[in-house]
């Protein structure tokens, strides 16, 4: 679990794709020596595995689902990344619960600039804008950011100029891929749903008979 606080801008220092699965390098100014090989990093929003690390560089194992459902297949020697290490029990939860199971690929559509701050647009593939609300929170490259409105089939963020200036998100151009975590909450309230709405389960009906709403 994480909580989309970047905590350093790492660069793609090998990308060893195979015939569906990949073994990426990031060099990184975290400090390594505090890793153990199992540990779990956010790479770009993504929940990865330290499978190896030497002198500043991490080694992760990418699966083909991970590259299918992500950017990761666009990436490059020499890329910029977000990473932040996992959430440990007790920590300040300053910005939200992020996974790191990405949902889907977002693209910014336009960049604003008003007064200093950055206003970002996205769009979603059909069906995801759903989970989004606004003053709610999404991740996106596993930047923990609050939604400004949602449009159809795209939303708005503000970011200030600390999180613009620490993050990738400086150089993200319009038509630019990012990866998107919507909030995990509004996951798990459609899924409980799901049965009284088809009718099968406990309806509104039956709740309203017995005073519940």
């Amino acid at each position: 679990m994480f909580t989309g606080l970047i905590e350093d801008m790492g660069a793609v220092a090998s990308f060893r794709r195979g015939h569906t699965a990949a073994v990426l390098g990031i060099s990184t100014t975290l400090p390594v020596h505090e890793l153990a090989l199992g540990d779990s990093v956010a790479v770009n929003g993504i929940c990865l595995t330290v499978t190896a690390h030497s002198g500043t560089v991490l080694s992760f194992d990418v699966s083909p689902e991970t590259i299918s459902k992500s950017t990761f297949a666009s990436l490059r020697t020499g890329d910029r990344v977000n990473l932040e290490r996992a959430l440990r029990l007790g920590d300040r939860l300053g910005g939200h619960l992020v996974t790191g199971h990405v949902d889907c690929c977002g693209m910014l559509l336009k960049t604003e600039h008003v007064s200093g701050y950055h206003i970002l647009t996205f769009t979603l593939p059909a069906g995801f804008s759903r989970y989004l609300v606004q003053k709610g929170s999404v991740a996106i490259d596993g930047i923990s950011l609050t939604v400004n409105e949602v449009s159809g089939e795209g939303f708005t963020v503000t970011i200030i100029p600390h999180s613009f200036g620490k993050t990738t998100l400086a150089k993200l151009k319009p038509g630019g891929r990012v990866n998107i975590e919507t909030d995990i909450l509004g996951k798990y309230i459609e899924r409980l749903a799901q049965p009284i709405r088809s009718g099968t389960g406990l309806s509104m009906q039956t709740l309203a008979e017995n005073g519940f709403v």
